[in-house]
């Protein structure tokens, strides 16, 4: 027979698990401006997992998904339960900020005080930027906007609130974790704002595992907002039924309603997207109700490729074969299997393959090494790329890759490293199927040059052709990289590239193995 637990002991268990201490002592407001306890919904209770056991954490969100209450409470949680903790919240202007910090005030004014004597550290200073309690825990909320927020503090957590908006990202980031103590950690959380800022790159290093923060993404359309958005998902349902004369049913269903129902949309809130696209475009429902990361970061006019085509494609992408499928694939490529190597379809005898390739110095900074390899039909069927890779290194795997797939015909940039990569795939691997470009020297006389040179003249011819193949749908790519990376092209100033916002490696390599499929030669 079990014991009953005694309150002491019911206490210490609720104090020393936050989801328990949000829901018993925690008050917040909720959407129909009810006083109400604090229970964690889905994504909230997904994100605090994952902050038990990550020191850094980075959340790219929908619209009210809730994180910014979760960190409020998880704040005041981490202040009440220890003593001495430093806590920074920092938002990006002086409303935001102000706001967040009168939630914290509320949530610590209706603590239980009353009720368990002794239980909470009483509050000792309370003002427009600070709260401090009795145990020495404390909590500033300040405003970004300059380089050295956190100098002078001690800090055992910070949190960045919508930090896609604010001045200097990187280096105020930078000065926070320089302020931080041993185990200090720091969370962000922010709606995304562009491709033209350092929350884009470190979001999207985060995903390849190239930082020390941990991604979470929240969807629109994720099982907690079928509570918090129920008036709203009935009044679109009205409105549904008063337009088409019915609701909406699965057999209706096409496109992009298909596909985010696959993905866990409900027939209620495929109707509400419905209802929201009347008065906005599909690229303003994207920037503030992403289904997925990608469509959150969608850019400007200024984009070369069209960037509905460019998501839509991210939505039906073929998967990398599992390591332990590919069979066939040689030794010497098995350790870059789903980290620098993608294959989405294995070697066919009966086809002949095409590839572009860019390189790059390979000292482990800045630009990769990349290959792309397409089949005759334009269907992508493995993609390579590594920053980390000498010339000589590369050019190893370059030679098996593509002898992987029939000596496939190669388009080579032969731009400052590139040179060194053709020379060594001809005389160092007797590797002859190679795309050659066509010059003529003063006198009028044709020869013939191996790789591709790419200038200001030739840049955007290539990648015009290219442009044109995909859109048409005559290609179709498969790694994501690729197309992320196809989604910060842009035309700025006259020039082609993704300046600024990242690199556009492989958008090349794709493009020259485009090209060599166009040239239709094949040399051995």
């Amino acid at each position: 027979m079990a014991v009953a637990l005694t309150k002491k002991q019911k206490l210490d268990i609720i104090m020393k698990d936050f989801e328990k201490f949000a829901f018993n002592f925690i008050k917040i407001v909720n959407t129909q401006n009810e006083v109400v306890s604090f229970n964690l919904n889905k994504a909230q209770a997904e994100l605090s997992d994952l902050m038990k056991n990550n020191r850094y954490t980075i959340s790219n969100k929908s619209r009210r998904a809730g994180i910014s209450t979760l960190m409020l409470a998880k704040a005041l949680y981490e202040s009440v339960t220890k003593a001495n903790q430093s806590i920074l919240i920092v938002s990006y202007e002086g409303d935001s900020a102000k706001a967040l910090f009168n939630t914290l005030k509320f949530m610590n004014d209706n603590l239980p005080r009353d009720k368990y004597p002794g239980l909470f550290p009483n509050t000792r200073r309370d003002n427009k930027n600070e709260l401090l309690l009795w145990n020495g825990s404390r909590v500033v909320c300040a405003v970004a906007g300059y380089k050295d927020i956190g100098r002078g503090m001690s800090l055992t957590w910070a949190h960045c609130s919508e930090f896609a908006f604010w001045g200097n990202q990187e280096d105020q980031l930078l000065s926070i974790e320089q302020a931080l103590v041993d185990k200090g950690s720091i969370s962000i959380e922010t709606t995304s704002n562009g491709v033209g800022n350092y929350y884009y790159t470190l979001y999207q290093k985060s995903k390849r595992g190239n930082s020390k923060y941990k991604p979470y993404f929240v969807p629109w359309f994720h099982p907690f907002y079928k509570e918090s958005k129920k008036n709203e998902y009935d009044e679109a349902e009205q409105w549904y039924k008063a337009k088409y004369g019915k609701r909406l049913s699965k057999s209706d269903l096409e496109g992009d309603e298909k596909r985010l129902y696959e993905q866990g949309a409900t027939l209620k809130q495929l109707m509400w997207r419905d209802y929201k696209l009347q008065d906005m475009k599909i690229e303003e429902f994207y920037q503030e109700y992403p289904s997925n990361d990608m469509e959150s970061f969608i850019s400007t006019n200024k984009s070369v490729f069209d960037q509905n085509k460019v998501l839509e494609r991210v939505n039906y992408i073929t998967p990398p074969i599992d390591k332990k499928e590919l069979l066939d694939l040689p030794e010497s490529l098995q350790t870059y299997i789903n980290k620098e190597l993608f294959i989405f379809h294995e070697y066919d005898p009966k086809k002949r393959y095409y590839a572009g390739v860019d390189s790059a110095h390979g000292n482990g900074q800045g630009d990769s090494s990349t290959i792309t390899l397409e089949d005759e039909e334009g269907i992508e069927v493995a993609s390579f790329g590594s920053n980390k890779l000498p010339i000589y290194k590369f050019a190893s795997v370059a030679n098996d890759l593509l002898r992987y797939y029939g000596e496939a015909f190669t388009a080579i940039e032969r731009n400052n490293v590139g040179i060194v990569l053709i020379e060594k795939m001809r005389d160092d691997y007797d590797y002859m199927n190679l795309y050659k470009e066509k010059l003529f020297d003063q006198k009028g006389r044709r020869k013939m040059q191996l790789g591709f040179t790419t200038t200001q003249t030739t840049k955007p011819i290539l990648i015009e052709k290219f442009k044109e193949q995909f859109e048409l749908g005559y290609i179709v790519l498969n790694d994501k990289e690729t197309l992320e990376q196809m989604q910060i092209y842009q035309l700025k100033d006259g020039k082609m590239g993704n300046k600024g916002t990242g690199h556009d490696d492989k958008v090349i390599s794709a493009a020259l193995a485009s090209l060599a499929r166009l040239e239709n030669k094949w040399y051995i």
